[in-house]
């Protein structure tokens, strides 16, 4: 299944990706309230297991015929399409070429850092560059998002606690991300991690692990690489932070991103994203993700 979180009169509410368009969950559900077991967002979805994915499955099903439920897509307004995460956990320099352009050791275990709440944006959403900073790069990843609680689990079981995956864009502020030895101040910005457009539920993705990631500055390819060059898997992530934290349902994690950032580039040939930049993320089986800088 494929849903997107809309924005509606300052509420984020639930829709179903179909041939048809997108299906109105919010409505649907208010034209039969008897149907309770229905998710009527993504927290919900994402709480409710299987039994849940498979009732609004459904509902779409059994409401495909009625076009009163469906919208078009360009019509609707995309938000974050996990709003509301526990946690935005972060895995830097996970990509052997991305290490290379930096000069960097490969590292022994996952650096973890993590994102807020408030730097998460959606598809299509103006991103307005801070006025701190001057620094500004991009950074396309995988992000998993998890599907059941999460605790010591194995690598072999890791995966079957994700729900699915989504694009993301690690946004950063260089030089406030090296201002001191954490890495925080330039990387929680407002905005500064939209994901979306789609979030698809991982039966959808034959191998997380071998999906082709591509990034786009004003349609020039930036990034082009794929996640089997990932010096960590989505596995040894999952089962790794689960021995030091809680995993929750809805929790985000952005497993790294390939070579070709701006930061890697020679120091002459930089030039640092600006107000009208447009960037596009777009990894194998997930849509692309669009935002412009102001």
């Amino acid at each position: 299944m494929i849903t997107v979180s809309m924005v509606r009169e300052d509420k984020m509410v639930l829709g179903v990706r179909t041939e048809n368009g997108i299906f109105d969950v919010e409505k649907a559900v208010a034209k039969i309230p008897e149907q309770t077991n229905i998710p009527r967002t993504v927290q919900s979805l994402l709480k409710s297991g299987e039994q849940g994915r498979f009732a609004l499955e459904n509902l779409v099903k059994e409401l495909s015929g009625n076009q009163e439920f469906f919208l078009e897509e360009t019509a609707i307004t995309f938000g974050p399409c996990v709003p509301d995460p526990e946690k935005i956990i972060c895995v830097g320099l996970n990509y052997k070429q991305h290490a290379d352009e930096c000069q960097m050791d490969y590292p022994e275990t996952p650096i973890l850092f993590s994102k807020f709440a408030n730097a998460l944006s959606g598809h299509q959403q103006d991103i307005k560059l801070p006025e701190k900073g001057t620094q500004f790069d991009y950074e396309a990843e995988l992000v998993l998002v998890i599907g059941r609680e999460a605790k010591n689990v194995s690598e072999e079981d890791a995966l079957s606690y994700v729900y699915g995956y989504c694009n993301g864009n690690d946004l950063s502020v260089r030089d406030l991300q090296f201002k001191s030895t954490q890495w925080l101040l330039g990387k929680t910005t407002d905005g500064f991690c939209p994901t979306g457009p789609y979030l698809v539920s991982k039966d959808r993705i034959e191998d997380p692990d071998d999906l082709r990631v591509t990034l786009t500055l004003n349609g020039e390819v930036r990034q082009n690489s794929n996640t089997s060059d990932m010096i960590f898997n989505c596995s040894q992530i999952i089962s790794y932070i689960s021995q030091h934290m809680t995993l929750k349902p809805g929790d985000l994690i952005l497993t790294g991103t390939p070579e070709g950032v701006l930061m890697g580039m020679k120091e002459e040939e930089r030039e640092w994203l600006k107000a009208g930049d447009v960037v596009t993320v777009e990894i194998e089986g997930l849509g692309a993700l669009t935002n412009r800088f102001k």
